[in-house]
């Protein structure tokens, strides 16, 4: 099973060469205490000749006193090498090791079983493809909780590959029914998790059987594959995200006048030379000139390549910035709500102040809100005030400046940050974030969870305020792609009613986007959430018997309709400004229908996401023919006729 070669005596430089294509296959150990981790990992290097002869020959020795089996060999003392480790049997910190077959090359990372030590097996969980969760088989009254909830942080980080080793089977008689039964309790755990690709085999990592070389005599009942061969056989080939391009730059490289170099690992996807590239946050464009590595240029390189990519325009590229492509741009904002692992001993502060690490920028920013704790156990969501050591749960984190993320699902070099305490520097917690869904977004238009709460009534009567203000409270929705007029024409109707003596303002949807909706990004579902809310001002604001004038974009019927009821249908008006797509373009000083054509920004309405005309609007305003002044009297005229104004 080792990496030994015939042509390590015939040709070394062929024989590197093959070693070097060989692919890398990183996966840990984890699981309760004292399940075997450290004893397979032992196994591992002993059966595919990875240990030094010197090496081989003080463990054998440190068995007699430090071992834990009896004086024989023990594997375990491989990787605990720390004092404290022997001295009490248990792995403290992750240990990593090296070794090779002739199929593979593997780096594996021993992780500890102690709750005390979680932060640590979350760290070696973080870069590696392929989990083993071992499993006692002594334990006859199911999965622990510390295997639940190292579990539970495998399918948070994303790992798509489970292989659960059911350990110390000599110890149990090798009882295929106690194996089926822990296999079914896991099963029943494991289907709340994220697990796509989940395998079992029954082994005894001591002795050797099922590790490397087959135990037919012992477990004839067991049909399935040894661990190595699994470890050596599974396809990891198409977990990587090649497709969405991110750079990070780490460094800039700068050692003369003729040269500037932008440093960093590709975080995800591939970029060639001559690709066009964007950076963020500053969103200028450029072309890759060079791709350069110390072996020398490259026409092509891919996630995870360190190297440093030149550029032909001489724009701004700091550390922290991020080079994307034009067409698949990633998120950009403050906030975002993500799944917290706590690793210290000081509990969390929401509202505090933390160093943010996301890739290679570092931000402060504070945990603003815990939404609910996640119970490893039963992983139900409980209320709770703050999360202490070891705990998990979602979040919502405000930073004090945007940053661009992926989700983590989708991207985790782009999807996972790490918290990072202020005074004493100490990483506090690591952070996955999440990927919003059209599924996974609260319908707050659903008014169930307020049918409880209690309507709080003024004393001053619907009735006294339009004796006050000589008006019907309404809401005036100006309706209308972008360029329509729908901005112009209402602060102009607010002047015109203002002069007239009315109580009214404007509820305009860029300005709410800059206060109460900031967090808000411009999806269908960020749309409907951002009218929503200002439906609930516009009410607020009729029930104080003021005239609203809306304007919003509102490029969905359904969405205006149940703005309509939140308002009250008697007192919502829409005018629907009817101006062609061809004008708006004309209009349009921002150049967003343009950036919209090249894909740098998604969902706009009449480009990449449709927008629909109103079914039965109240008024029609061609704005390409009328001019402002025209459109304000129609207006007027219309809330006349409603009986709105007089």
């Amino acid at each position: 099973m080792s990496h030994q070669s015939e042509l390590i005596a015939t040709d070394i430089d062929a024989y590197l060469k093959q070693h070097e294509q060989k692919e890398l296959l990183r996966f840990l150990t984890c699981g309760s205490v004292d399940d075997g981790k450290s004893t397979l990992i032992g196994r591992l290097l002993y059966d595919s000749k990875m240990i030094y002869e010197d090496q081989l020959a003080a463990i054998e020795r440190d068995s007699v006193t430090l071992g834990s089996v009896g004086g024989l060999f023990d594997p375990a003392l491989l990787t605990d090498g720390l004092k404290a480790e022997r001295e009490q049997g248990i792995t403290i910190d992750v240990a990593y090791r090296y070794f090779s077959t002739a199929k593979r090359k593997f780096i594996i990372a021993d992780t500890p079983g102690h709750e005390q030590y979680t932060r640590n097996m979350a760290t070696g969980a973080s870069t590696c493809d392929l989990a083993i969760i071992l499993i006692d088989a002594r334990h006859d009254h199911g999965v622990l909780t510390q295997t639940k909830r190292h579990s539970f942080i495998v399918s948070l980080l994303g790992i798509k590959h489970v292989l659960v080793a059911v350990n110390k089977m000599d110890l149990v008689d090798f009882s295929e029914e106690r194996y089926n039964k822990i296999k079914s309790d896991y099963i029943d755990f494991a289907t709340r998790l994220d697990m796509k690709d989940l395998h079992f085999v029954p082994m005894s990592a001591l002795l050797g059987l099922n590790v490397v070389d087959k135990a037919t005599e012992e477990m004839p009942w067991y049909e399935g594959g040894t661990l190595m061969h699994m470890l050596e056989n599974v396809h990891i080939a198409s977990d990587r995200n090649l497709i969405d391009m991110r750079f990070p730059v780490q460094y800039v490289n700068r050692p003369d006048l003729h040269f500037r170099g932008f440093c960093g690992t590709l975080a995800s996807g591939r970029v060639h030379r001559g690709d066009e590239v964007m950076v963020l946050p500053s969103r200028k464009t450029s072309r890759v000139k060079s791709i350069v590595t110390f072996d020398g240029e490259l026409e092509e390189a891919f996630s995870p390549m360190a190297v440093t990519l030149t550029l032909e325009d001489e724009i701004d590229v700091s550390r922290g910035d991020m080079l994307v492509r034009r067409d698949n741009v990633p998120q950009m904002a403050d906030s975002f709500d993500a799944t917290l692992v706590w690793m210290a001993e000081e509990p969390m502060v929401p509202g505090k102040q933390y160093f943010i690490k996301h890739a290679s920028k570092m931000v402060t920013g504070s945990i603003s809100t815990l939404r609910y704790q996640i119970d490893v156990n039963t992983l139900h969501r409980a209320e709770a005030p703050t999360l202490g050591l070891n705990e998990i749960g979602r979040c919502q984190v405000q930073l004090n400046q945007p940053i661009a993320y992926d989700g983590y699902r989708s991207n985790p070099g782009t999807g996972a940050f790490v918290v990072i305490d202020r005074i004493s520097n100490v990483t506090v917690a690591a952070g996955m974030i999440l990927q919003r869904s059209p599924g996974d977004k609260q319908d707050h238009w659903d008014d169930q969870a307020s049918q409880t709460l209690q309507d709080e009534r003024s004393n001053v009567t619907t009735e006294e305020r339009q004796a006050r203000f000589g008006q019907q409270p309404a809401t005036i929705l100006l309706t209308g792609l972008a360029g329509a007029g729908k901005t112009t024409i209402a602060y102009a109707l607010e002047r015109r009613l203002f002069d007239a003596g009315r109580a009214c303002c404007v509820l305009d949807g860029q300005n709410m986007r800059r206060g109460i909706s900031r967090d808000l990004g411009f999806t269908a579902d960020d749309r409907s959430e951002n009218l929503r809310r200002s439906a609930e001002v516009a009410k607020l604001l009729n029930d104080a018997g003021m005239l609203c004038v809306a304007s919003f974009l509102a490029p969905r019927e359904e969405v205006r309709q149940k703005a309509a009821e939140v308002v009250g249908s008697d007192r919502f008006l829409v005018v629907h400004l009817n101006a062609p797509i061809d004008v708006c373009r004309q209009r349009d000083q921002e150049g967003m229908y343009g950036a919209a054509d090249e894909g740098e920004i998604a969902n706009f309405p009449g480009v990449s996401s449709p927008y629909e005309v109103p079914t039965n609007p109240d008024l029609v305003l061609g704005t390409h023919e009328l001019d402002v002044d025209e459109c304000v009297e129609r207006i007027i005229n219309l809330l006349a006729e409603r009986g709105v104004v007089k």
